[in-house]
């Protein structure tokens, strides 16, 4: 029993996580289109680092990066404050995570209200030359962008945002 009541609650934890990295940008991106942010290469005085990728943000201070889930172009935007990668249902659809393999068993509450999410696994999530495997992650319903969440990011050697700029580095 109380293993059962202590699973319950990691889970409610998580859940709660999720949704404020969602409420964050929910209305807010939904007002404004986000501008594409192109990956350059960092410099110093010893020429280019390898394994490091900079994206600029947007004029809402939002990182919205290019990358491949799965094999499938689509655009990201990077949430610190989100314990997952979640991916919107035609995210997840263009990803090859077909619809009736979805088990929606959990509730969360969004600044769009209360949606459903289904725990799934990404084989692959890309971005310029870095590639992550095997990355926990959820598909939620009344979702306006896919999120690059902590478990994705947690994966990395570091990653810094410092005057509108995000550096990754692996």
């Amino acid at each position: 029993m109380i293993g059962w009541a202590l699973r319950w609650v990691l889970s409610c934890c998580g859940i709660a996580l999720l949704c404020t990295g969602i409420v964050k940008i929910g209305s807010e991106y939904s007002l404004t289109r986000a501008t594409k942010s192109e990956p350059a290469a960092r410099t110093d005085e010893r020429g280019p680092a390898v394994n490091t990728l900079i994206y600029t943000a947007n004029v809402q201070g939002h990182v919205i990066l290019d990358a491949g889930v799965n094999g499938a172009p689509m655009r990201l935007l990077v949430d610190t404050g989100a314990s997952l990668v979640t991916l919107t249902p035609a995210d997840a659809r263009a990803a090859g995570i077909a619809s009736g393999d979805l088990v929606f068993n959990h509730r969360v509450s969004t600044a769009n209200g209360s949606a459903r999410m289904a725990p799934v696994t990404l084989r692959e999530i890309r971005i310029g030359q870095l590639s992550i495997y095997d990355v926990p992650a959820a598909v939620l319903e009344n979702l306006n962008i896919s999120l690059l969440g902590m478990s994705f990011l947690s994966r990395l050697q570091s990653y810094e945002m410092r005057e509108g700029k995000l550096t990754i580095s692996w």
